[in-house]
């Protein structure tokens, strides 16, 4: 047994680059676990500043100095941070307050169509387990708006945490923007000359997360903002609510749409019940999900990520228990990632 455990060390790890990406590897994930809430305003702002580095380039490549171009995308990142803050959280906010506060008379008028399913189908549920579950529901409803309160009061105390963030966050992207292929220069002057396997894991990944991460972002975007024109012409409550959870849902592949439709379909049906109004939405809703599937995805990610649809669900599954939202977004990247690793690692070590 300990030949064999001492044969595939010696077959994996007896290269000095393998050796070494694994090392930086283990201390990125370590770092991120034990030091993750401390450095979050710098890893958030790492990422804000990758999403706009994009727009630095492509203004370089017009000519434009990249100072002048630092400062005119980073004017721009901060006229968007304003706007979201002081327009469209607020708005968030005044629906989720409402949202909760029409939940006991909305359940009350789903509680009442389901009360039909026993008349119908009184072999599968009967009144008793509709009225356990109608209770139930409105217990959580209950829980829901105090956790509401709950956060507000909490949040009373962490708003100097918060305010450092904002003035912190902003100041940090600028820096990483300007300088941020400098700081790259001296973190690599640490690395060995020979660095094969490092450069091969590091050119294809700079591509596919660049791809991933800023086309996903502008599908959120996209998605998001389409689905809110479209509800606020309808006339549904909930309008700007409903479209971020619609927007935030493509960071789910395969389930997330299909997930968000439940909450669409409910709402809308609470408030027109099965009407033209009803179906007009249902239809408009899924040619926007038709359209982002088929049109808006092939257009944004050129590169398509070579992965398995379990793979894919796996990532999500394991690194949004890790890291919550931010692990479900980078899920795809980051299981990208680790196929480049198992892809490079093999072929270096045959080629010694």
């Amino acid at each position: 047994m300990f030949k064999v455990f001492r044969s595939w060390l010696d077959h994996f790890f007896d290269d000095e680059q393998a050796l070494l990406l694994l090392v930086l590897l283990a201390a990125g994930l370590a770092a991120i676990l034990m030091f993750g809430s401390t450095l979050a305003p710098v890893i958030a702002s790492m990422i804000l500043a990758y999403l706009t580095l994009g727009l630095v380039q492509w203004l370089e490549r017009f000519g434009v100095n990249h100072l002048p171009a630092v400062w005119g995308i980073y004017s721009l990142f901060i006229a968007s941070l304003m706007a979201f803050i002081f327009v469209v959280l607020p708005l968030l906010w005044h629906q989720a307050t409402a949202l909760l506060s029409d939940l006991p008379l909305m359940l009350e008028k789903l509680r009442d169509l389901f009360m039909l399913l026993p008349e119908q189908y009184p072999e599968l549920v009967s009144a008793d387990q509709i009225k356990q579950l109608a209770d139930a529901a409105m217990a959580e409803a209950g829980n829901a708006g105090q956790l509401l309160v709950s956060f507000s009061l909490a949040s009373i105390g962490q708003s100097l945490t918060w305010l450092v963030y904002l003035v912190l966050v902003p100041i940090l992207v600028f820096f990483f923007l300007k300088d941020g292929h400098m700081m790259v220069l001296w973190l690599t002057s640490f690395l060995p000359n020979k660095r094969n396997v490092l450069s091969h894991v590091w050119l294809e990944m700079d591509q596919q997360i660049s791809n991933y991460v800023r086309g996903k972002v502008v599908e959120i975007v996209i998605v998001g903002t389409v689905t809110y024109v479209a509800f606020l012409w309808l006339g549904l409550n909930y309008a700007a609510l409903l479209a971020m959870i619609v927007g935030l849902s493509v960071l789910i592949p395969y389930i997330g749409a299909t997930l968000v439709t439940i909450p669409v379909a409910l709402i809308s049906y609470v408030q027109w019940g099965v009407s033209t109004e009803f179906y007009t939405l249902i239809i408009i809703y899924g040619i926007i999900q038709t359209l982002d599937g088929n049109v808006l995805v092939p257009l944004l990610f050129s590169e398509a990520v070579n992965l398995h649809a379990v793979a894919i669900i796996i990532a999500v599954l394991f690194f949004g228990s890790l890291w919550g939202l931010w692990g479900v977004f980078f899920a795809i990247p980051l299981a990208t990632l680790i196929k480049a690793v198992m892809n490079a690692w093999p072929k270096k070590l045959l080629a010694g």
